[in-house]
């Protein structure tokens, strides 16, 4: 896979690509990195990427010009996905971060300001995704929480693939709480299932905690669940 980022400011991405997990898939050959700077395509000297908005909003707007020069250097092709981050854009998800894990090529083009150009998007962009409702002042940070969460599910990027199948969202709700040694700490206990080595009982907290918490925390979430019998006898 190459993830390319069309970005005002390259150093924010490659400082976090070279740490953790994001630089150890690179280096095993299973991710490409790119940035891609729309300034190295402005005809000026100055290199302005901005102007002022019509309609008389607020605060300025990145130009069309040199952001569709920067993803047309990238070769983009029909299966590429070409991702905006945006504050109005749809809710990222895990189903989402699983879809795009299986592309070839993934461009996240990062905003400022107060954005990019409406024609860009309706242009180029095959997704517009929002990593929450709030705004922040920049598209690298929702980008590169984007392309963790894809790069992670990457064939052999893990230690341990089976992992996948614990983490929040993997199945609909929010995972169980997880517990390590010792088994007790400052004077609280893990739970004594949890000892017991039993691996059916185990199973059956875990669900009974992960159902617990997403119904307190995200109650959203039971709505679009895969849920059977045994897991309404517990929310109820």
């Amino acid at each position: 896979m190459r993830i390319d980022f069309v970005t005002l400011f390259p150093e924010m991405i490659s400082g976090v690509l070279r740490q953790s997990m994001m630089s150890r898939a690179a280096d095993s050959g299973r991710v490409q990195f790119g940035t891609c700077n729309p300034r190295d395509f402005c005809y000026d000297r100055h290199q302005k990427v901005d102007d002022s908005p019509f309609g008389g909003e607020p605060g300025m707007l990145i130009k069309a010009e040199p952001v569709a020069l920067a993803l047309t250097s990238l070769k983009i092709g029909p299966e590429t996905a070409v991702i905006l981050t945006d504050p109005a854009g749809v809710p990222f998800t895990q189903e989402a971060a699983k879809a795009l894990s299986g592309k070839e090529h993934v461009v996240f083009l990062c905003g400022h300001y107060e954005g990019i150009d409406h024609r860009i998007e309706t242009t180029y962009c095959t997704h517009s995704f929002s990593v929450g409702d709030f705004v922040l002042t920049n598209g690298e940070l929702p980008a590169l929480t984007m392309a963790d969460s894809i790069v992670r599910l990457l064939p052999g990027v893990l230690g341990n693939q089976q992992s996948l199948a614990a983490d929040s969202h993997s199945d609909g709700l929010l995972s169980a709480p997880n517990f390590t040694r010792p088994e007790e700490w400052r004077g609280i206990p893990i739970p004594e299932v949890l000892k017991s080595g039993n691996h059916k009982a185990i199973a059956k907290w875990r669900r009974a905690e992960s159902l617990k918490t997403t119904a307190a925390r995200r109650p959203d979430l039971l709505a679009k669940a895969r849920l059977e019998k045994s897991d309404l006898d517990v929310l109820s």
